[in-house]
Formats: structure tokens, C-alpha cells, sequence
């Protein structure tokens, strides 16, 4: 987790929008679900918000600015997602910033024959693991969308997978509402009841709105499953400027902020004070092939300027970091996961995911995921900033060395290396001779190895048997019930 607070913790950030743009920005996307509405293609919650003031004609949705402001005021600033293990827990607040993975990805590099491949069972298990053993990716998504598995229930067979191999928060989603209780009783059935799991839940539910102002009805049905279970949720989507928005970013921001907002309307007037963020990336179109980009230097500025409307708000945030349009792990995927990481923490989102998502979210990757993990700890160094006191300057120390001495031998200084210096374990610093003695090795390389490393070695902690023997229940009822 990266701490970002210029103003009580000293350290580095930046801000896009002022306050006064962020007031702007919002009394336009009032203007949106009032004047021109929003689809939901969902008919409880059609019937929620008319019940409570909306106006509705077919699908579509006209929100009175008074609802939309009453749901804001309801959601809580910050709330908790636990892990198996209690050190994982994730507090989700504007300037906590948490990376993670991203989901659903149709292709995924084998890690051990280095194809490219369709994205099938046992991928989302090597992700969770990988992940839990990486110290600066805080929750876990599957990065794959299973191929040989009954389609409806990919998210079901991810979260099994997910929950086998990792002690971290896991982002879960769901196609259906059916799906999200498979996954629910997963997680009852790993915490020990449905009163333990309300209290520590250990996942999220991710789900996405479309633009320009369309929700699907599987995402409403599953959020307000989730907001009567007390599980947090979160609602994340575009648009890709350009095609679903105009192209300034101001107009792209007000467009994502409309749809999250009615989202949160949605769920904050079903169950008030359910623990939810909002989500966006708003990424620029590439003019050459309409699809959205991924790196692009826009989609991280508008991001960080969603972070502002977030926090504006005293809503939580997920935005976007460790996504390239590139192929393989090569020097345009580490680039713009640099950019974009560096971004992404000093702007304070709450959670940060698609690390590990190549070829605008189409791969899966492991090695570059654990690149991005090495980027994200050289961003945390920086976040920590330069404290200044007396006991920083170490003045008496400077004194007893004096003119042309050495400190490597003082204990008082020796002692915060590892504190003070960040040390790779994927980058390079070797002498060119020594590398040339190693293999000569890239690194890609090198970041394969680590993956091979991790998934032959590191052993998350097990689920007990008898959750095992559930979960497999769980899975055998669900293809049951898929079949009929």
C-alpha cells in the first residue's frame, strides 16, 4: 500500500482538478441524470428510484440532483476489505492507495512454455499465488477469463480458484445474480458464517457501467446483492474518449461521473451506507484503430483527474495502472507502466488495477506483473518522500565524520540502509561483465524466472478440507444448475 498525503504526511502529490472544476464537473453529471437520464436495464432498480422521486420512460432513467446528493452523503468515505489472514486487510480510502490485477483477460502467456494461449482453469490459481507472494500487489483479480469451463460460471471457478491460493483481499465478479451467491457461499463457507463475513469481508464485488449512460442488469442485480450482504462493491467503467464521449477530457470526465453516480444512487438507496467506490478510466480512443489505449498519457491524467472528483466527493476510487498495449513485457510495456504507476500513486486512488494486462487487456501476464510489482515498489520509495528533522540531518554525526570522511563504516548511518534505499530484484545494476557471466539475461527473463520461482516455492496459506469439500459442493450445484 502507498500512502499519498502532501499535506499531513510530507510526501509527494499532485492534483488535476481544483476544487472549484470538481464542483463544475459535478453539477454537470447532476444535469446528465436529470435532463437526458441513464438506461438501467434492471427493473428493481427502475422501480427503487422512481419510488424515490425518478422519472422513468421504457429504460431509461431521469435522477432528481436531490437523490443523487442523498446517496453521496450515505456512502461511508472509507471501509475495510480483510484477507484470510488479518495483516492482508485493506483499508479503502482517497490516499491509501492499493494495486492489484485485473480481470477477464481472453489470452494468457503460459508461464512455463511462454505460449500465447487461450485463458483457461488453473490460471487464475498461478495469478493468486504469484500475487500473494509479491509484496506491493495488495488484492488479488484473476487476470484470465476461463475458456474450458461452463461460460456462465467462469467468475465462480476464478474465486474457487482465488480463494485456494491466496491469504489476500480477493475483487471477485459476477455475470448473474446466481453467480454472486456461488461466490458468497464461497466465502461464507471460508469465513465460518454470514455474520463473520459481514463483519471482515474478504472480497469485493467489481462490476462496470457502459457509456455514454447505460448500466447492465446483471451489474445492478449483483450490486444490490452485494450491498444486503454487506459485501463492498465497486462500479468502474470509460469512456473511451472520442467515441463515447466528446474528446475533452472535461466532457469524458462528466460522462464517467454521471454513470458512476447513478450506480451509487442505486445502491445507497437500497441498502444507505453500503461500502462502495466508484470507478473510472477514461481513456483516450487511438485515432488510427478506435480502440481504447490503454497507456495512453490521457488515460492516466484523466484518471488522476477521477481521483479528484472522487475525492471531492469523499467517495473511494479504482482506477487504472501496469496496462500497455504492447505484446510481450518489452521497453513500451514498462514505460507506460512507469508512467501510469507513478500517476496512480500520486494522485491517491484507493485501488489501482489491470497490472499484468498486455495488448489493451486482451493478455494476462505474469512476468509482466511482477515487472509492475517492481515499479510500484521504486513509486511507494518515492512516495515516502525526504522527512526533514534533527534526527534526519544527523548533524552531530556530519561533525564527527567531517571533511573527507566516510559513513559506510558508522553504525548510526549503516543501519537505515535497507530503510532508505530501495533494492530491485528484477531491474538490473550489475557491472556489463558480471551480467554478460549471468547469461546476458533480459529482463523478461528475469521476471520469468521469478514467476517460476514463486509458483514451484511460495505456499499460500491452505483452506481447511472441510472448506474444500464446500467449495467443490458449491461448484458441482452451480453446474447443475446451469445445465437444467
Amino acid at each position: 500500500m502507498i500512502i499519498a498525503n502532501s499535506l499531513e504526511l510530507h510526501t509527494p502529490q499532485f492534483r488535476v482538478l481544483s476544487d472549484d472544476q470538481c464542483a463544475e464537473i459535478y453539477k454537470a453529471a447532476l444535469d446528465c441524470l436529470e435532463r437526458i437520464g441513464i438506461q438501467l436495464h434492471n427493473a428493481a432498480a427502475r422501480d427503487l428510484l422512481a419510488a424515490h422521486g425518478a422519472t422513468v420512460t421504457d429504460h431509461v432513467v431521469k435522477i432528481p440532483p436531490e437523490l443523487v446528493k442523498q446517496a453521496v452523503a450515505s456512502a461511508p468515505h472509507e471501509y475495510t476489505v480483510w484477507g484470510r489472514d488479518d495483516k492482508h486487510k485493506m483499508q479503502v480510502a482517497i490516499n491509501r492507495v492499493h494495486f492489484g490485477p485485473g480481470p477477464t483477460c481472453t489470452y494468457f502467456y503460459d508461464p512455463q512454455t511462454g505460449e500465447r494461449r487461450k485463458a483457461r482453469r488453473g490460471d487464475a490459481g498461478m495469478t493468486a499465488k504469484v500475487c500473494d507472494a509479491l509484496p506491493n500487489i495488495d488484492y488479488i483479480m484473476g487476470l484470465s477469463l476461463f475458456d474450458d469451463v461452463t461460460p456462465a460460471l467462469a467468475p465462480v471457478y476464478e474465486f474457487a480458484e482465488e480463494l485456494a491460493n491466496t491469504s489476500k483481499p480477493i475483487v471477485a465478479w459476477a455475470n448473474t445474480a446466481a453467480t454472486f451467491d456461488d461466490i458468497y457461499q464461497m466465502a461464507v463457507a471460508t469465513t465460518g458464517s454470514e455474520s463473520a463475513l459481514r463483519e471482515k469481508p474478504i472480497f469485493a464485488l467489481f462490476t462496470t457501467y457502459e457509456s455514454p449512460f447505460k448500466i447492465a442488469d446483471s451489474a445492478l442485480a449483483t450490486l444490490m446483492k452485494a450491498a444486503e450482504g454487506g459485501i463492498p462493491s465497486i462500479c468502474l467503467g470509460g469512456p473511451t474518449v472520442g467515441l463515447e464521449s466528446p474528446f475533452t477530457g472535461a466532457a469524458a470526465l462528466t460522462i464517467h461521473l454521471a454513470s458512476a453516480l447513478a450506480a451509487l444512487t442505486v445502491v445507497q438507496t437500497h441498502v444507505p451506507g453500503a461500502p462502495m467506490a466508484i470507478g473510472g478510466l477514461p481513456s483516450m480512443m487511438d485515432l488510427r484503430t478506435a480502440r481504447p489505449a490503454y497507456g495512453s498519457p490521457e488515460a492516466s491524467l484523466h484518471s488522476a483527474a477521477a481521483v479528484d472528483l472522487a475525492r471531492y466527493l469523499g467517495i473511494p476510487f479504482m482506477g487504472t495502472a501496469g496496462a500497455s498495449e504492447a505484446k510481450r513485457m518489452d521497453a513500451q510495456a514498462g514505460a507506460e507502466a512507469a508512467l501510469q504507476v507513478m500517476l496512480s500513486a500520486l494522485s491517491g486512488a484507493s485501488l489501482v488495477h489491470d497490472v499484468g494486462f498486455l495488448d489493451c487487456a486482451d493478455i494476462g501476464s505474469l512476468a509482466y506483473l511482477v515487472l509492475v510489482d517492481e515499479i510500484i515498489g521504486m513509486a511507494a520509495r518515492v512516495m515516502r518522500g525526504v522527512p526533514v528533522s534533527a534526527e534526519t540531518i544527523m548533524f552531530e554525526l556530519i561533525e564527527k565524520v567531517g571533511v573527507g570522511g566516510l559513513y559506510l563504516n558508522q553504525s548510526k548511518s549503516a543501519s537505515l540502509c535497507r530503510k532508505e534505499a530501495w533494492v530491485p530484484t528484477v531491474l538490473d545494476r550489475e557491472p556489463y561483465k558480471k551480467w554478460e557471466k549471468n547469461g546476458s539475461l533480459s529482463t523478461e527473463d528475469v521476471a520469468n524466472a521469478k514467476v517460476k520461482k514463486i509458483l514451484a516455492n511460495h505456499q499460500p496459506k491452505p483452506l481447511s478440507p472441510k472448506t474444500l469439500e464446500t467449495i467443490e459442493k458449491i461448484l458441482t450445484a452451480a453446474e447443475a444448475r446451469e445445465k437444467k
